[in-house]
């Protein structure tokens, strides 16, 4: 079923309930929600602008960003979501790319902007005000303060559900959005994802997590992202949730008042997240030499597991059903735990492309160490001659896979196998009964001097087991294997560890790790790096940077 028909038929059965909400702030009802789309359609028509034209949206996440998007979304135009962090050139460099008409944005970020450098906008609006910010007709801003009145006079007896009518019939092969993959302003990427890459992703989601109008969750991943856009805010807004917008980046105590709060139906986040978790409140208790003791006695072992299971549902806000991890691995190390405390978390695996799941897994039925099986939607092959063995790049084709990149023919013509598969550049391997094991990023593999292959994600799993270890990339340089370390102040500075101890931190995690590699993936050195990792909206470290 088309994504927008399911929606428009949950607004007008949730007319009054709160659907869009910033914490500690302003919320809109759905019937708020519905009026607003209409204001917004109302200025579209006076405006002149038709369907499948062109509207970017760069702004932080808000209850307002989520307004916007669905005003421009039901009126059958193309969003383009822009990351609000994005460097101002390359906002300017984008949005005037993707041909856009009109443009969505916050004051603040408004004022970096250079309206010259974006030459087909005709119209500013500001996301957290909706109000214009640039118009390029004088007559518009007249009629945009009379869009009340406008709006009274077509509705004399009042805006109801029965007048609610999204205009998107026969559009499931058109263009919905074109969201770019990041802020370089050469050769930019946007994927354009059609109608039907989004109803066929959200029928999938509710056919295996429900969720109902007596739901909520928090919105903690970037809008501008289909991985935070499709779970954190139209799959669950489809069917009733109410969604509850941060505001801001939160520090872990923030997060987690919010969640108790809130009390979300489920959690979607990077691992990193779930590590940091697991590393500060879960670790430091069970490395205990006592606990060490009493978690080798089988019965009282499960009761201490389940406690931790309960006390970390309990921070959550208690009704978390599902813990949804994506966009990298997750440490070994903290599969086993999460295991024992039988968690409800699973590890998925998608790209912008698939808009953005490309498989899954059921938390009771997933397989540890893997990302899922191929969603329905999608068929999954592994580009190598013995895919359960050897691993190949992961290749797909669906509904739920994009049609090519914006203005940029080289990029889709390479990005597609002759017969219509997606190349991801992932390496993996598929396990008898189809779950999909990722090995790495084909870029990033590195062939050792003997002809092994080394995936570098595999050994910074390793090293990032290792205590006091923040995060870490693993590089070659001229055939020898260095890891790049970030330490854990934090931890080192609870444990008050003196600068000897400090100093000692490198070779005790090369040696370590080295005890679990096999001989031809062996450290040959550890580095200490001052500072965190640099880092994608999604949080994966951007690893060209680092040798």
């Amino acid at each position: 079923m088309h994504y927008l028909y399911r929606l428009q038929e949950t607004i007008r059965s949730n007319w009054d309930k709160p659907a869009l909400c910033n914490y500690g702030g302003e919320s809109f009802s759905f019937g708020e929600l519905a009026e607003d789309i209409e204001k917004f359609h109302i200025l579209f028509e006076y405006a002149g602008l038709k369907k499948g034209e062109h509207i970017a949206l760069c702004a932080r996440n808000s209850a307002r960003w989520a307004i916007s998007f669905l005003a421009v979304n039901t009126f059958g135009a193309v969003v383009v979501p822009i990351l609000s962090d994005f460097h101002p050139d390359s906002v300017n460099s984008l949005v005037d790319h993707s041909e856009s008409t009109v443009l969505f944005t916050d004051t603040d970020i408004w004022s970096r902007l250079d309206i010259r450098k974006m030459p087909a906008v005709r119209l500013v609006i500001a996301v957290n005000t909706f109000e214009i910010l640039y118009c390029a007709d004088a007559s518009l801003s007249v009629t945009f303060k009379r869009i009340p009145e406008i709006f009274q006079s077509r509705y004399p007896m009042g805006f109801s559900g029965n007048n609610l009518n999204f205009p998107v019939e026969d559009n499931d092969t058109d263009v919905a959005v074109i969201n770019y993959t990041s802020g370089t302003t050469s050769s930019p990427k946007g994927v354009m994802l059609r109608y039907e890459c989004f109803s066929t992703m959200i029928d999938f989601s509710i056919s295996r997590i429900k969720v109902s109008c007596a739901d909520s969750i928090v919105s903690m991943l970037p809008m501008g992202h289909i991985y935070g856009l499709v779970f954190e805010f139209l799959y669950p807004l489809c069917f009733g949730c109410s969604v509850h917008y941060l505001g801001r980046t939160p520090s872990p105590t923030f997060l987690l008042k919010a969640m108790r709060d809130i009390r979300p139906f489920m959690v979607v986040c990077v691992p990193l997240v779930m590590e940091k978790i697991y590393k500060n409140s879960i670790k430091p208790v069970i490395a205990k030499w006592y606990m060490q003791i009493v978690l080798h006695i089988p019965g009282l072992s499960r009761a201490i597991y389940r406690k931790f299971g309960r006390k970390l549902q309990e921070a959550f806000g208690g009704k978390v059903r599902n813990f949804i991890m994506g966009g990298a691995s997750l440490s070994p190390e903290v599969e086993k735990c999460f295991r024992r405390i039988r968690l409800p978390y699973t590890v998925g695996y998608g790209m912008t492309e698939a808009a953005p799941l490309l498989t899954y897994e059921d938390w009771f039925n997933f397989v540890p160490g893997s990302c899922g099986k191929a969603v329905p939607c999608c068929d999954i092959r592994i580009d190598s001659d013995d895919p359960h063995h050897i691993a190949g790049e992961i290749q797909a084709r669906g509904k739920n896979i994009c049609s090519g990149y914006f203005k940029n023919d080289e990029a889709s013509g390479s990005a597609f196998t002759s017969d219509g598969y997606l190349r991801t550049g992932d390496l993996g391997i598929m396990g008898k009964n189809g779950d999909i094991f990722i090995k790495g990023r084909s870029k990033n593999m590195i062939l050792s001097a003997n002809g092994q292959n080394i995936y570098p994600e595999e050994l910074e799993a390793v090293i990032n087991a290792q205590p006091y270890v923040g995060e870490s990339v693993v590089v070659d340089r001229n055939g020898r294997l260095v890891a790049l370390v970030f330490l854990d102040r934090e931890l080192i500075s609870k444990d008050r560890l003196d600068d000897e101890r400090v100093s000692d931190i490198p070779e005790n995690v090369r040696s370590a790790a080295n005890r679990l590699l096999p001989g031809y993936s062996q450290i040959n050195k550890v580095e200490i790096v001052m500072a965190p990792f640099e880092k994608t909206p999604k949080l994966s470290i951007k690893r060209f940077l680092y040798k």
